[in-house]
């Protein structure tokens, strides 16, 4: 019988494997959940299914997010927060909340943080939908990318989350924590929580440092499935 103590050093590479796997899903998961929240309101399907959460993460930080925001998705109801979420991020002309990364960085739209963020998207192969009329540098957008990086299992998401994400991204989510609302509140702080951690991992991956752009990934130039968004492959 293995000691609890000898446990941790007799895993298999298929287990290790396993283990990276299952972590980097969660991750995406995580990514298309706060993209989802932020870009549109949740339904009652989707609020169904966060209050029914029940968080088994290792950080007890995170898992007393995801129990404030299974809490708060409760209590809340579609149509109240179908308003909330106009007024906090769409807004007649603009929300309580910009969360564009031009916004955040520069104090206006369409500035040179998006200009930086289109030459990566176009040389890791993504390309914004026809449809889709709000520029890439949405904070739904830049998620989704990262969900997508992560899932092809791209080396460049840490550079991608250095670059366009880490600089602005755990702003915008803290201000989101500050807002009256609950249920928003909540998926502020879970975001904030989550992004310092996603900051702290990918900063201290050694391989980050010398991961560059590739001009033509090879996963994603393959085909990604389509994200509920802003960009597509």
């Amino acid at each position: 019988m293995t000691t609890p103590e000898h446990s941790d050093t007799h895993h298999s590479p298929a287990s290790l494997t396993a283990a990276l796997e299952e972590r980097n899903a969660l991750r995406a998961d995580v990514y298309l959940l706060l993209a989802r929240l932020v870009r549109e309101a949740p339904n009652a399907e989707l609020l169904d299914f966060l209050s029914t959460l029940e968080p088994d993460d290792e950080n007890s930080a995170l898992k007393r997010h995801w129990a404030s925001l299974s809490l708060a998705a409760h209590h809340a109801h579609p149509g109240t927060l179908h308003d909330v979420h106009f007024g906090l991020l769409v807004g007649v002309i603009q929300g309580q909340l910009v969360p564009y990364a031009s916004w955040y960085l520069t104090g206006s739209l369409m500035e040179m943080p998006l200009v930086a963020l289109r030459h990566d998207l176009k040389h890791l192969g993504f390309e914004r939908a026809a449809h889709v009329k709000e520029p890439e540098d949405h904070f739904s957008a830049m998620c989704e990318v990262m969900a997508m990086l992560i899932e092809s299992h791209a080396e460049a998401q840490a550079v991608f989350f250095k670059r366009h994400l880490s600089p602005w991204a755990l702003r915008f989510m803290r201000d989101l924590a500050q807002v009256e609302d609950p249920f928003y509140a909540s998926v502020g702080a879970l975001g904030e929580a989550f992004l310092s951690r996603e900051d702290n991992q990918l900063q201290s991956d050694p391989d980050a440092q010398v991961v560059t752009f590739s001009p033509t990934p090879t996963k994603l130039s393959e085909g990604t499935r389509h994200s509920e968004g802003d960009t597509h492959s």
